[in-house]
C-alpha cells in the first residue's frame, strides 16, 4: 500500500505470513523492481524479556529481529485526517496479548514525517520491554541492485565538547556492512549516546546516500536522554532503525503491566533525490520551523544579545554591569544575560556553588531588582543563568540527599556535581521557588538553562537504570513547560556545556541554544558552520568575544562567525577603542540585515570539510539561500596556503548581485560567471556578503 505525503511516499509491503516493512521514497522517484536475495525487514524492532534473541552472531551488537519482533502480524491499517494532520497508523500484534501500534505522522506541506509506536499489554501478565524502536525502514536503496556494492554511503555527526557537528562519512563497506557470502550472519552498527547530555558523541542523526542514484534518507531523534539508531543487514535488504537506546547498549527495560500502554519518543524522516547532503539536511532542521515560529514574539527578528560570561569570568555584580550597560548603550542590543555567579558565596568559585540560588550580598549589595532595572532602563530584556537540574558541593543543596538521583543505591556524584530528582515533587517545589520565583520577582525576560555534567547510565527509581534516566529527563521537560507557563513569552536558552543538547526535543522546547562553548576559538565559524545540519541557525547562538587587544581584522573574523547563526556578543566591551566599536557595530547592522536569510533559508557547505578544527588551514564558505530570493555567503580564511583568489559557486539559474558586504576593511568582491569571488590578502581574515537577485 503507498501513501502520497507531499514529494514522498511511504510504501508498505507485507510478506505472506503477515509481516509489515516500510520503504520511503521520493514520489517523482518510483523504485524499480530489481533482484536483491533479501527478506522483508519488519516495520517495528521490538525485544520482550524472555523471548529468545536473533540469531547470526547478533547478540552483543543488536537486538533487533528476534522472536518478539518476528511474531508481530498486521492486525489492520487505517489512514486519518485531522485538519492539515494525516496519520498512517499500523497495528501489529502476537497472539500472546503483544501490539504495537506504529504511527506516521504529516503535516500538509511538510517535507519529512514523524514516526512512534506505541507497545500495549493486551495480555494477562506484565511484560518487559527489552527494545523498542521508534522507526524502522527497509529497502535502502530499492534503486540498486543486489547489495548496491560502492554506491552506500553512511553520514553521522560526531560530537565532543566544543567541537560539535564534525560530518563524518563512510561507505557501508568501511563500516563492514557488506553482506556475508552465505547470507546468514548478521551485519550491524549500532551507535548513539547514553547519558543526559544526548549530543555528547554523536548527534542523534543519521543520513544514508545512494551515491548512484543521488538519494539520500535521514533521520533525527527527538529525545532529551539515551538513544541509539542502527544500520542493519543480513543479507542484501539494507535497514536502518532507531529510538531508545535498548537493554544492551543503554541499560534500558521497562515493565508494562497488563492494560498498560508505552509510546516512544518520535523520530523525524525524510527522503530526497538531491545533489548533496545540504538537500536532505535542510528538510530534517525544518522540523523545528513550528516550534520556532510558535516562540516568544521578541525572537522572530532575531535580535543580538549580550552575555557578560566572557567578560566577568563568574563574578556579575551591579558594579561592573551598570559598567557594561554604560559601554553598550546605542549599539542595539537587545537582551542582556548575567550568566553564572550571580549567588555565589564570598571566596567560592561559582562552579562549585550552584543550587541555592540565592542572589550575592557582596555582589549585589542593593539587591538584584537594582540591577534588572537598570537593564531595563536600556531598553533590553534581563536574563539570568540556572543549572536547574545539578548541585555543586558547597551548595547546602548538596546535602539535600533524600531529593537527589541515586545509583545502586549511593548518591549519584560527579567530581563536581549532584542532581536533583526531577520527578520528586519536593524539588519540583523547591525549583518553583527558587527558579520560577526568582524569574516572577526580578521581572526576568530570558533564561539560560545551563546543564554542566551528565549523569551516566541512568539511576534508581525504576525498572533500570535507562529506564530511570528517560523517567528523569521526561520531568525536566515537563518542569521546562512549568516556565514558560509561569512566565508568559519568557526567552529559554538551551545550553549543556555548550552544545551537549542540541536535539529536536530540546530545541522545540527553547528558544535558542548555546551552540558550543568555544568562546574566543579559531574554530567558532568551523561548529557554527557544521551545526546548520543538526539544527536552525535562527537557534544557534554563536560567542563572538571581542578582547582590548584584538585587531579589527580579528574581531570582523569572530562577527562573522555569528552570521552563520545568533550573534551573541562577550568580552571587553568597556575598553574597546573607537575603531574596535566601529567594526561592532557594521557587523550588528549588517546581521540585522541579513537576519531574514539566517531566519529562512537553505544553508550549502561549499567548501571542502576542514580536517583539523584546533588548527585550521585552507577557507571556508557557507552559502545560505533565503526563502526571500536573497543570499548570504560567509567565509573565512584560516592557516596554510590560500590561493590568490577564493571561488564560491553560486547556485545555477539564480542571478545574484553583490547588495553590501562587511569585513574589517573594504573586502575586494566581485561575482563573475556564476561565482562569488574573494580575494582576502591574508590568513586569519573573514567576509560576509549580502547578496540580491539580479534581476530584482
Amino acid at each position: 500500500m503507498d501513501y502520497r505525503l507531499g514529494d514522498m511516499i511511504a510504501r508498505y509491503r507485507e510478506d505472506e505470513e503477515g509481516r509489515v516493512g516500510l520503504l520511503l521514497f521520493p514520489a517523482d522517484c518510483p523504485p524499480p523492481c530489481l533482484p536483491k536475495k533479501a527478506a522483508l525487514d519488519p516495520l517495528v524492532q521490538l525485544q520482550l524479556s524472555g523471548d529468545a534473541c536473533s540469531g547470526g552472531y547478533a547478540m552483543g551488537n543488536t537486538l533487533r529481529n528476534g522472536e518478539s519482533t518476528l511474531r508481530l502480524r498486521k492486525r489492520g491499517q487505517e489512514q486519518k485526517r485531522e485538519g492539515d494532520l494525516t496519520y498512517i497508523e499500523t497495528l501489529l500484534a502476537d497472539e500472546r496479548g503483544n501490539a504495537v501500534l506504529h504511527t506516521l505522522l504529516w503535516r500538509e506541506g511538510d517535507r519529512f514525517v514523524r514516526s512512534f509506536c506505541e507497545y500495549r499489554n493486551e495480555g494477562d501478565a506484565p511484560r518487559t520491554l527489552l527494545l523498542l524502536s521508534s522507526f524502522s525502514l527497509e529497502q535502502i536503496s530499492p534503486y540498486l541492485a543486489g547489495d548496491g556494492a560502492g554506491a552506500l554511503y553512511a553520514h553521522r555527526l560526531q560530537s565532543r565538547w566544543s567541537q560539535e557537528g564534525r560530518l563524518l562519512t563512510q561507505s557501508l563497506e568501511e563500516l563492514q556492512l557488506e553482506p556475508s557470502w552465505g547470507l546468514g550472519a548478521v551485519r550491524c552498527e549500532r551507535f548513539g549516546q547514553v547519558g543526559s547530555m544526548p549530543v555528547n558523541h554523536y548527534f542523534p542523526f543519521l543520513a544514508l546516500e545512494d551515491r548512484e542514484n543521488h538519494v539520500f534518507w535521514g533521520a533525527q531523534i527527538a529525545h532529551p536522554a539515551s538513544w541509539q539508531m542502527e544500520i542493519y543487514r543480513r543479507d542484501e535488504n539494507l535497514a536502518v532503525s532507531g529510538g531508545l537506546a535498548d537493554r544492551e547498549f543503554g541499560h534500558w527495560k521497562k515493565r508494562v503491566a497488563p492494560g498498560e500502554r508505552f509510546r516512544t519518543p518520535e523520530a523525524i524522516l525524510t527522503v530526497v533525490r538531491g545533489e548533496s547532503l545540504d538537500d536532505l539536511c535542510q528538510r530534517l532542521v525544518e522540523a523545528g520551523e513550528r516550534a520556532a515560529n510558535a516562540g516568544p514574539a521578541s525572537e522572530q527578528d532575531l535580535p543580538v544579545l549580550f552575555n557578560e560570561y566572557c567578560t566577568t569570568w563568574g563574578v556579575p555584580s551591579h558594579e561592573n554591569i551598570s559598567g557594561i550597560l554604560r559601554a553598550l548603550r546605542g549599539h542595539g542590543i537587545s537582551y542582556f544575560v548575567i550568566d553564572c555567579g550571580w549567588y555565589k558565596a564570598d571566596g567560592v568559585h561559582w562552579g562549585v556553588s550552584m543550587g541555592d540560588y540565592l542572589p550575592s550580598r557582596t555582589l549585589f549589595p542593593e539587591g538584584l531588582q537594582k540591577t534588572v532595572d537598570a537593564i531595563h532602563r536600556e531598553g533590553m530584556k534581563a536574563g539570568i543563568w540556572f543549572e536547574i537540574e545539578n548541585v555543586g558541593p558547597a551548595s547546602r543543596a548538596y546535602n539535600e540527599t533524600e531529593h537527589l538521583l541515586h545509583l545502586d543505591g549511593a548518591v549519584l556524584t560527579t567530581s563536581g556535581r549532584r542532581f536533583w530528582d526531577m520527578a520528586d515533587p519536593w524539588v519540583r517545589d523547591y525549583l518553583r521557588e527558587r527558579v520560577i520565583g526568582t524569574l516572577r520577582r526580578y521581572g526576568f525576560d530570558y533564561m539560560k538553562i545551563d546543564y554542566n555534567d551528565t549523569i551516566g547510565i541512568g539511576c534508581d527509581g525504576a525498572e533500570s537504570p535507562g529506564e530511570g534516566l528517560r523517567r528523569n529527563m521526561m520531568a525536566t521537560m515537563e518542569f521546562l513547560s512549568e516556565v514558560k507557563a509561569a512566565v508568559p513569552g519568557i526567552v529559554l536558552e538551551n545550553c549543556a556545556s555548550g552544545g551537549h543538547r542540541l536535539e529536536p526535543g530540546f530545541l522545540a522546547a527553547t528558544s535558542m541554544a548555546s551552540f558550543s562553548d568555544a568562546h574566543e576559538c579559531p574554530e567558532i565559524p568551523i561548529i557554527a558552520a557544521n551545526l546548520h545540519r543538526a539544527m536552525l541557525p535562527r537557534q544557534s547562538q554563536i560567542w563572538a568575544v571581542i578582547r582590548r587587544t584584538d585587531s579589527c581584522r580579528r574581531i570582523a573574523y569572530s562577527l562573522a562567525a555569528t552570521l552563520l547563526g545568533r550573534m551573541c556578543l562577550s568580552g571587553d566591551v568597556t575598553e574597546l577603542k573607537s575603531a574596535q566599536w566601529d567594526v561592532i557595530d557594521r557587523a550588528i547592522a549588517f546581521y540585522k540585515a541579513v537576519a531574514p536569510i539566517i531566519k529562512e533559508g537553505q544553508t550549502y557547505h561549499l567548501t571542502p570539510q576542514i580536517e583539523k578544527m584546533r588548527h585550521p588551514e585552507g577557507w571556508q564558505g557557507v552559502l545560505r539561500l533565503g526563502r526571500n530570493g536573497e543570499a548570504l555567503a560567509v567565509l573565512h580564511t584560516f592557516g596554510g596556503a590560500l590561493p590568490e583568489t577564493l571561488r564560491l559557486p553560486l547556485p545555477a539559474g539564480t542571478p545574484l548581485t553583490v547588495r553590501a558586504s562587511f569585513s574589517d576593511a573594504e573586502p575586494d568582491i566581485a561575482v563573475e560567471d556564476g561565482a562569488l569571488l574573494w580575494r582576502p590578502g591574508e590568513n586569519w581574515r573573514a567576509a560576509a556578503v549580502w547578496l540580491a537577485r539580479g534581476d530584482a
